[in-house]
């Protein structure tokens, strides 16, 4: 109904920024360090191995279903620069969509630059590449939700099965993939299916479309190949008569409850648009936006604030151009709660999409692919949660050999200037006589200059002083090596600093 024109522009084309205020004990239960290894639940939490709440707090960067079978944007970017720029930016969790296509023997991926970017990826089946981006972000502190989003590139479905693609296959694939992650707590939960809608029902008893059975069979054989992960139901579109959004309709779970062979696995999962995907009744009410929390307590909301079990927004967004979807969003967003006044008690949410090329929303990124829009992501800036433990020994951590003359130097150089902004890069060189294991670089500007965005490396921004501190995949420089990351910064006028690099 409302998603075949974003999905169809779509084909043709789920790490932290310090919380604002005094942080209240809620937020202290979120350590900065949670989320190591599998995640369960308890009541309308989703805790981690240890028993520590947390929070899903993420984008979701399409592709994998398309046509190009491999997330877009590799024509432009590397991959770990986007993923190090998710984690610059706040986001702890990726939702992956796909397509049973991608589980095809030798299925291979399609408009990957390799050349001097993405080499690693060279000659890899989309599985491959796939195994790459959960490693990658796995190393970098972030989770992975796999989302069966179609059946196959053509396009979405209103059930979870077609005629070329039978239930048994849907289920043989959630279970390949299931399998394939076993024991690597990066991908921490399946999507089962992505936005069942009419003739999709809930609770109707009819095998063919009743998605609560469906998903109650599916998650069974995805928990009987790995009984760790987290099972992600979405609603429908239509129950007893009331319509909303694809995949939004979550009222049938009071009567009809999903019920899993393993305790504490499951999640349910909405969706939720602006006017700029289409418009809905409650958009012209002459009490919006305040009539929305009874809108969304009446779709998904009840599940949470009842503690029945966990609720993830796994999509919304919005152009943000009409200022009705403006209003709708900063509705939104102080409905999910803030993390400063509830850390992971929280709804859970990834926001649609990282990609600028979704046709009626855009995204995260602009048409570049590389800078940052600002406005859309300082919408997002009170729900944003930490990030999570990558594992393993940091540097300075057990067989860091430390001491040694390591030295480094570091060369900042602005590429462009427009007034309103500028992209600047920062070289920095191993100068010592032992290999680099980690770096950080310093500096103050003269004006106002502020970081919008920063990539290949974190940073933080204290008045005009910046520290950008390595990313996980470039702390290591050997001896007469260099590495180089790259900042985006306003207003215009960001001349050159005095930059300091110290081996860390």
């Amino acid at each position: 109904m409302f998603r075949t024109l974003r999905r169809a522009l779509c084909v043709a084309a789920a790490l932290v920024l310090p919380l604002a205020g005094t942080q209240s004990s809620a937020v202290a239960d979120v350590d900065a360090q949670a989320g190591a290894g599998y995640w369960h639940t308890s009541g309308r939490q989703i805790l981690d191995a240890a028993g520590q709440p947390v929070r899903i707090a993420g984008v979701n960067w399409f592709g994998f279903e398309t046509a190009n079978h491999v997330v877009h944007g590799l024509w432009a970017r590397d991959y770990k620069s986007m993923i190090d720029q998710m984690k610059s930016l706040g986001y702890n969790t990726i939702r992956m969509p796909y397509s049973d296509d991608i589980l095809g023997p030798g299925t291979m991926p399609d408009s990957v630059n390799t050349d001097g970017k993405n080499t690693d990826l060279r000659g890899l089946t989309s599985l491959q590449v796939l195994d790459r981006i959960v490693a990658y972000a796995g190393q970098s502190g972030l989770k992975i939700v796999l989302d069966r989003h179609r059946p196959d590139a053509a396009g979405q479905s209103a059930l979870w099965y077609t005629p070329s693609v039978p239930e048994s296959t849907w289920i043989t694939n959630l279970k390949a993939l299931a399998t394939r992650y076993r024991g690597n707590s990066t991908v921490v939960g399946i999507d089962l299916h992505n936005e069942p809608h009419d003739p999709a029902c809930w609770g109707c008893g009819d095998t063919s479309r009743d998605w609560r059975l469906a998903a109650q069979r599916a998650g069974n054989a995805v928990l009987s190949a790995n009984p760790e992960l987290l099972i992600m139901v979405e609603g429908v579109q239509s129950y007893n008569g009331t319509n909303g959004w694809w995949g939004g309709n979550l009222m049938g779970v009071a009567q009809y409850p999903v019920q899993l062979d393993v305790a504490n696995r499951l999640v349910y999962s909405a969706h939720d648009y602006a006017t700029s995907v289409a418009q809905q009744s409650w958009f012209s009410d002459p009490s919006f936006p305040a009539n929305m929390p009874g809108i969304w307590d009446k779709y998904w909301g009840y599940i949470f604030k009842q503690n029945t079990a966990p609720v993830w927004l796994g999509e919304f967004g919005t152009t943000l151009q009409p200022s009705v979807d403006q209003k709708w969003l900063a509705e939104l967003v102080k409905y999910l709660r803030s993390t400063s006044a509830y850390g992971g008690d929280s709804f859970h949410w990834t926001f649609w999409s990282w990609n600028p090329n979704s046709g009626d929303t855009g995204g995260i990124l602009k048409d570049d692919w590389q800078t940052v829009d600002t406005v859309k992501d300082g919408y997002l800036a009170s729900v944003k949660a930490p990030g999570f433990d990558p594992g393993g020994p940091g540097p300075g951590g057990p067989g860091d050999p430390g001491g040694g003359n390591a030295t480094c130097t570091a060369a900042y150089t602005v590429g462009s200037d427009w007034g309103g902004g500028f992209n600047a890069e920062v070289k920095v060189t191993n100068a010592g006589s032992v290999p680099l294991k980690s770096w950080k670089v310093t500096w103050t500007w003269s004006g106002s200059q502020k970081i919008t965005n920063m990539w290949n490396a974190s940073h933080t921004q204290s008045g005009a002083t910046v520290t950008a501190v390595n990313a996980a995949h470039n702390g290591t420089v050997p001896v007469g090596g260099s590495t180089n990351f790259g900042l985006g910064g306003a207003p215009g006028g960001g001349a050159v600093p005095s930059v300091r690099c110290t081996a860390t």
